[in-house]
């Protein structure tokens, strides 16, 4: 058996207990030891056979002060016995130990979510908790998804202090490795942060109650010597709540990854026969460096993640009010806008903010999802008619975790959000925010929705939630002796919950996530919505940097991109602004009252544009060819390439040309170098300009890219593989 070839698949070496988690292009394995202990063997590149693993063993102790069990690469080390590295889990048991001695027990070959997964049954060898190590192997996509549950097998309470969702180890290695994060702020989001990878700890997290936009929850390390060009490790959490990932390497270049929900104020009670789940980390591993790794997430969160009722349908070019109205949301003036909105070609049109009851500004109005009778005296649905009618889609903004004070659901219940009974009640954006882990909120906030979905012909939901959570506490939940730092995760889990109530009770109904800007993006909530708000910046130069970020882990179909008024006060062209706009989901925020006729026709040429090559944006492959945040000539080029390298557009910027140099011919990828390809440019108003080369010749000598010294110039070039006798 340890001779025969690995084939893709999850494999077992039941001589020598030792599994092997088997890509197209990548292996994991592990394996139990003499003393029970699961111990990690291998990731990275396909091994041949079995025999190419050494049997899972424990290291020889260096000193008295280098255990065993601290130098191992266990593959879910619990606190307990002697441990002082990483650490995957805490617990406290009924009499107060708070030692967890984690033994392999037996394994499980299964599916989940329609991957083959693999079961480790691990258990304590005394007390009655039984720990599952869930691998589930995505083999077209070099991927391995983990998460991993807590059993209480017992009568006994147990409290988990940590349950992180997986431990993951790289293979020691002295040339040197780059790791990659994304970082940011409010209009700042997914900012790209890269530093050695040295011995010490790294952390990324999010403490705010939502995925937050201090830190994604991504990671990348990257070999930075010639000797393993393009090696690269790569992960992301499936969570939107609280999170961390703990990165640390030691002097002797031992890395070892863990994450999953944080452990800031968390505890999490496990009363007799509970189970408490993490939620997926998934991770790969590839050779082709950032790209592949961007390739590969892109395609999971496609076949695997997102909803499949509407992954498969073209993401509308929508129009949002907001910019154009603020609060001053009426029938006849959203009527206006959305005439002009129709006329661009426009198929998606949302009503933001101020719609609702008593909401003229940010002061009130938050929990009464009903619509505003002086705003419409009839309703609703004589102007969602008028929308219909024009040949558009019908969205609308909705905020369902917050209230404001005034209101009449606050009036009614200011017992149902987070607070602590002495304290006083932080308000930020003039709003608080309601406890959604309350089974009784979830139901008024699942009935209200339901009511204002079946009544009215709506098409498209914008969730926001514009603060995090402050004064954590349950009152309810402490007086009955419940533990209330639970409530960080039932937050997310009820938020969770009320979506996919909705969405079943709606499918038609598309959603997309939004926390002021880009603080909930992550695969968990694309379980649930169609698309992400990226961020509340959009100039269109401070998007290449955001959306190359978010491009990092979240397809472009998912990342909602406007071309709006703020284009550095009109010095920005609509034609740049259009092209950044186009790399994700194409909206449009400005105010369509106050542009001329001009500004009209070129939108609505680009909105044509954009119709001709959607399909390539948000289901090809996305390659950064030139990365803003690296590029000394202020240059950025994104190419999509479909599947099977037949077609793909490139996007060239240019955002300033200072020293009027000459461009460098832009290599593409991905297309087949025996096919040649026309090439076609959609300028405006200009002729359009065609040519032919080979794929060979994009790829190895390159495409010259023709953008003028003007500031801010930019290009679209489409390119089709020509039939042999073409």
């Amino acid at each position: 058996m340890s001779s025969l070839p690995l084939n893709p698949g999850i494999q077992y070496d039941a001589e020598r207990r030792i599994w092997a988690l088997v890509t197209e292009q990548s292996m994991y394995a592990f394996g139990v030891t003499e003393e029970n202990f699961l111990l990690h063997l291998h990731w990275g590149g396909r091994l041949h056979a079995f025999s190419d693993l050494s049997a899972a063993t424990l290291p020889p102790e260096r000193s008295s002060l280098d255990p065993a069990l601290t130098s191992s690469a266990e593959e879910y080390p619990p606190f307990g016995g002697l441990r002082y590295g990483e650490l995957a889990a805490m617990v406290t048991f009924a009499d107060g130990t708070r030692d967890l001695d984690l033994r392999f027990h037996t394994v499980e070959m299964g599916e989940r979510n329609g991957l083959p997964t693999l079961t480790v049954l691990l258990q304590d060898a005394i007390y009655p908790l039984e720990v599952r190590l869930y691998y589930s192997l995505d083999v077209d996509n070099d991927l391995i998804i983990r998460s991993t549950s807590f059993s209480n097998t017992g009568l006994d309470l147990i409290a988990l202090e940590r349950a992180f969702s997986a431990m993951w180890h790289l293979p020691c290695q002295f040339a040197p490795r780059t790791l990659t994060t994304l970082a940011g702020q409010w209009l700042s989001e997914d900012q790209i942060q890269q530093r050695p990878l040295v011995a010490g700890t790294e952390l990324i997290e999010s403490r705010t109650g939502s995925t937050g936009a201090i830190h994604a929850p991504w990671f990348a390390i990257s070999s930075s010597d010639h000797e393993y060009p393009g090696e690269t490790y790569f992960g992301t959490l499936a969570w939107s709540g609280n999170w961390a990932i703990r990165i640390r390497t030691t002097i002797f270049s031992a890395t070892a990854i863990t994450g999953g929900i944080h452990d800031h104020d968390f505890r999490w009670e496990l009363p007799a026969n509970a189970v408490f789940e993490t939620p997926e980390f998934v991770a790969g591993f590839v050779q082709k460096g950032m790209n592949a790794a961007r390739h590969r997430l892109h395609r999971y969160a496609r076949e695997h993640v997102l909803p499949q009722s509407h992954v498969h349908m073209p993401r509308p070019v929508l129009y949002n009010s907001w910019e154009a109205t603020s609060f001053d949301v009426n029938e006849p003036g959203q009527r206006a806008l959305a005439e002009r909105a129709a006329s661009l070609g426009v198929e998606l049109f949302v009503v933001d903010d101020g719609w609702f009851q008593g909401r003229n500004d940010d002061h009130a109005g938050l929990g009464d999802w009903f619509h505003d009778t002086h705003k419409f005296p009839n309703g609703l649905t004589p102007l969602i008619t008028s929308v219909h009618t024009l040949g558009m889609q019908f969205g609308i903004w909705i905020e369902p975790e917050m209230v404001n004070p005034d209101s009449e659901l606050y009036r009614t219940h200011p017992d149902w959000i987070y607070h602590f009974p002495r304290r006083p009640r932080s308000e930020s954006r003039n709003q608080l925010v309601l406890n959604i882990g309350r089974e009784d909120v979830q139901h008024y906030l699942f009935e209200t929705l339901n009511t204002l979905l079946a009544e009215h012909a709506i098409d498209f939901v914008k969730w926001d939630m514009n603060r995090p959570i402050a004064e954590p506490g349950w009152p309810e939940a402490q007086q009955k002796d419940h533990e209330a730092r639970e409530l960080w995760v039932r937050h997310t889990r009820g938020v969770y919950q009320l979506m996919d109530k909705l969405r079943a009770a709606h499918p038609h109904v598309s959603i997309e996530a939004c926390s002021g800007g880009g603080s909930r993006a992550d695969l968990g909530v694309l379980k649930r919505a169609d698309q992400i708000w990226a961020s509340d910046n959009t100039n269109p130069e401070a998007r290449l940097f955001i959306q190359e970020g978010f491009s990092l882990f979240l397809p472009a179909r998912t990342m909602g991109a406007w071309i709006t008024d703020n284009r550095s006060r009109n010095t920005i062209p609509f034609s740049f602004s259009s092209h950044v706009a186009m790399l994700g989901a194409l909206g449009i925020g400005g105010n369509l009252l106050h542009w001329t006729n001009e500004e009209m026709q070129e939108i609505a040429h680009w909105i044509s544009v954009y119709k001709k090559i959607r399909h390539l944006v948000q289901d090809g492959q996305q390659s950064w060819l030139l990365s803003p945040h690296t590029h000394q000539g202020n240059l950025t080029a994104v190419q999509f390439t479909a599947l099977d390298g037949k077609e793909a557009v490139v996007f060239a910027f240019r955002r300033q040309n200072v020293f009027q140099g000459h461009l460098p011919h832009l290599r593409l990828q991905q297309l087949d170098p025996t096919s040649r390809y026309s090439i076609r440019s959609y300028p405006y108003k200009d002729r359009e300009t065609s040519t032919t080369l080979s794929g060979a010749a994009l790829q190895q000598r390159g495409l010259e890219i023709a953008l003028t010294h003007t500031p801010y110039d930019s290009t679209i070039l489409h390119l089709h593989a020509l039939q042999r006798d073409e």
